[in-house]
């Protein structure tokens, strides 16, 4: 189960490894302006992912105990609540793009292509609050290969239009970063499209009448909100603590944040199999607990844990041997080579703490409904140690660019302490849906 997902995240996450790589032909500039870019489309897929995922939790424990009919309102429970979320981030995007982009840098070359890119981009937030839901009801009824289909079709038509677009190539205009911009907004159209042609004209077991996704009672919409909130704050606080990194290191120089994007996007590939495990994690547990196997979803979530530690170790020295060979696709000055190695061996060498991390928050503890211990954890390492560190590091002491991102890894160091101790004390182990 794990496997399918692995490789849609994959590929999920190549898409924008191949939009860096891309725009990375064009220089620095134009790297640093798609980092600033993507934030707030990073922040509304964070946010998504923690609504789905809490709602998820819900849906594979209705798998669990055969129950079609409310895995339906859920998922239109859940296709409702990300829509309303969407239209607030489509308007400032489409609208106040320039305000964003000061939030994030002071860089005035990186500004206007920044702006530009958010403008165009901002058309994909009315595609994924579809996506993400759809997705995760596929993943909680066992269907991995049906997202797994459509997120290599996107792929696949994000690729061929940067390549059309950002250089101009078969007649097109070379348009850069708005090119690289326009091709994922068409990309993700399609994908939903594809995905709901798929769903509805295959009769999938998700599918049904427009009313079987409505007709939620107030005490139906306040238990899935108990879950699903914290899973949702969590990962708004954790992306914007994220954003707040890149706040910091967007104000050392073009050089040195085209490096810690860089890096981020590659190092992204990796950090998808802790995603990829904790989501199997969520489906799997959560099943064996709807139907009051609890001591077997437990044992299960333990196997589940040692793996993630060993795929980051391996994952940790893959990623370390193929830095140097990956970062010579980038038309970066020597200087830049040199920071994006250095974070790439930090990012490395930290791979099994975080996939550990990774897989404990999205999916063990959420499985079992334990979402606010998870958020307290995730959140208050990224806020209380990881962005004050970025900023004393980087811009109060001025210390080399890989140095700073060394030193705010000591939150993921202080959260598998604090996750670990919750994982064996069992607590998070338990039935969501009795009841219901």
């Amino acid at each position: 189960m794990a496997l399918p997902i692995a490789l849609q995240s994959l590929i999920g996450s190549s898409l924008n490894l191949v939009d860096n790589i891309m725009v990375g032909r064009l220089g620095e500039v134009e790297v640093s302006a798609v980092g600033v870019g993507i934030q707030p489309f990073f922040l509304f897929w964070m946010v998504m992912f923690g609504f789905t995922s809490g709602s998820a939790a819900f849906m594979s424990q209705f798998w669990g105990a055969h129950d079609t009919k409310n895995i339906k309102k859920t998922l239109g429970f859940a296709v409702c609540v990300c829509a309303s979320i969407a239209l607030l981030f489509f308007t400032a995007c489409r609208f106040f793009p320039e305000v964003i982009v000061n939030v994030f840098t002071d860089i005035d070359e990186i500004k206007p292509l920044a702006a530009e890119y958010i403008r165009i981009g901002s058309f994909c937030f009315l595609f994924l609050c579809v996506t993400a839901p759809v997705t995760f009801c596929l993943r909680s009824t066992q269907q991995m290969k049906l997202p797994l289909l459509t997120s290599t079709f996107s792929f696949c038509t994000n690729t061929f239009l940067n390549y059309v677009l950002i250089f101009g190539h078969f007649g097109a205009p070379a348009l850069g970063v708005a090119g690289a911009a326009i091709a994922t907004v068409v990309a993700r159209g399609l994908e939903v499209l594809l995905l709901l042609f798929i769903v509805f004209r295959g009769k999938n077991v998700i599918a049904g009448k427009l009313r079987e996704y409505f007709g939620w009672t107030k005490s139906f919409a306040s238990r899935i909100f108990q879950v699903a909130i914290p899973t949702t704050l969590n990962e708004a606080l954790w992306a914007a603590g994220i954003a707040m990194y890149v706040v910091a290191y967007a104000r050392v120089g073009t050089t040195e944040f085209a490096a810690v994007q860089a890096s981020r996007a590659i190092e992204s590939i990796f950090i998808m199999a802790a995603f990829s495990l904790g989501d199997a994690a969520l489906i799997l547990v959560g099943q064996r607990f709807g139907a009051g196997e609890l001591d077997y979803g437990y044992a299960l979530a333990k196997k589940m844990s040692r793996l993630a530690v060993v795929l980051g170790l391996f994952l940790g020295a893959f990623l370390i041997a193929i830095a140097q060979p990956v970062l010579s696709l980038y038309n970066f000055s020597p200087e830049g080579q040199r920071y994006a190695f250095y974070i790439l061996v930090i990012y490395g060498c930290t791979m099994s703490i975080v996939l550990f991390n990774g897989i404990a928050v999205v999916g063990v503890l959420r499985s079992g409904g334990d979402t606010k211990f998870a958020m307290l954890v995730d959140c208050l390492g990224v806020w209380l140690i990881g962005v004050p560190l970025a900023f004393i590091a980087a811009l109060w002491l001025r210390l080399p660019i890989h140095i700073a991102v060394l030193l705010v890894t000591t939150e993921e160091l202080v959260k598998f302490v604090f996750l670990f101790r919750r994982f064996v004390s069992r607590k998070w182990v338990r039935n969501v849906i009795r009841g219901m």
